[in-house]
């Protein structure tokens, strides 16, 4: 399967769609690719009492007009940043739209205030949906708008800063090997440094392998996951020459790290298959943790879509 050199974004009118929308365009910009924004809504209906145990279905009509006047809005906002931008108005559940939608595209965003907001609402109830399933790499972009009111409409949305930083976790495994080829792209179409990051939970306060015995030199655990890494970087800059990838090696969880550097990253780049260290960070609690809690856009790719997203180059 071949994903065609484009972006998609799910919006919904609120401030943090529309944030994902602006870090969406401005990615498209960047990479040359047009955008193509959807708006889904589902009908509600309600058990009404008054009728044999039956439902009464609402008139969409309304909703749908909503649903399109955000649209517009958005395809309006996406082309006033000089992006070619396409939209469609959908109905069903978005996280299934998106991951179905997710076949057709390079890359799709979406947006999230950390909590209750239109990611939380893909990624928290179905065990990480829609980066967990999609078929190509997904980007959550948070919006940390400390000391407003979140639901307020005036809001003042940040500006979006260009990718400069990138930093991906790396633990040898495919997943990682994946994610690591996803953030040397970014890495190459944003001209940005990229930052090559292993977790070792050895030290006491990580508690992950306290069980360790005392014996265990855990400065000689580092040195050889240090090695490996070199190993690993190493290789993959010999396959791109004039690329530098820094290393970082620290004794941590995948969360606390990914979390912290999160503060001075422009963007995060991480692997799973569903299970154990940065390869778990879909579906389990460091997900949630780093997803909900990051300061900056995560990137998240799965072993579905490797070699599947196109090769974008700055214009």
């Amino acid at each position: 399967m071949t994903h065609a050199d484009a972006v998609l974004v799910g919006v919904d009118g609120s401030a943090p769609s529309l944030h994902a929308l602006d870090w969406a365009a401005a990615y498209a910009k960047q990479v040359g690719w047009p955008l193509h924004v959807v708006c889904t809504y589902s009908l509600p209906s309600f058990t009404a009492a008054s009728l044999d145990g039956g439902y009464a279905a609402l008139d969409d009509t309304a909703i749908q007009e909503g649903a399109r006047a955000v649209l517009e809005e958005a395809r309006g906002r996406a082309e006033a940043a000089g992006v070619r931008t396409t939209a469609t108005v959908t109905t069903g559940d978005a996280a299934g739209v998106l991951v179905e939608m997710s076949k057709e595209y390079g890359l799709v965003v979406v947006g999230t205030r950390g909590r209750g907001g239109f990611a939380e609402r893909l990624l928290g109830t179905v065990s990480s949906a829609l980066p967990a399933h999609s078929h190509c790499p997904t980007v959550v972009v948070p919006l940390r708008q400390r000391g407003h009111d979140e639901q307020s409409e005036e809001i003042e949305l940040p500006a979006i800063r260009p990718v400069q930083r990138i930093v991906v976790g790396v633990d040898g495994s495919p997943a990682a090997e994946i994610a690591l080829r996803k953030a040397i792209r970014q890495a190459i179409a944003w001209g940005a440094e990229l930052v090559a990051v292993a977790g070792v939970p050895v030290g006491a306060g990580a508690g992950l392998l306290a069980w360790l015995p005392a014996s265990i030199d855990h400065e000689q655990v580092l040195a050889d996951v240090t090695e490996g890494l070199n190993v690993i970087i190493d290789r993959h800059e010999a396959d791109n020459p004039g690329l530098r990838i820094r290393r970082i090696v620290l004794d941590g969880t995948g969360a606390e790290l990914l979390t912290e550097f999160s503060t001075a990253t422009d963007l995060l780049v991480v692997g799973s298959r569903g299970r154990g260290g940065f390869r778990g960070l879909l579906l389990g609690s460091t997900s949630q943790a780093v997803l909900h809690h990051s300061e900056c856009p995560v990137m998240v790719v799965t072993k579905r879509c490797e070699e599947t997203e196109p090769q974008a180059e700055a214009v």
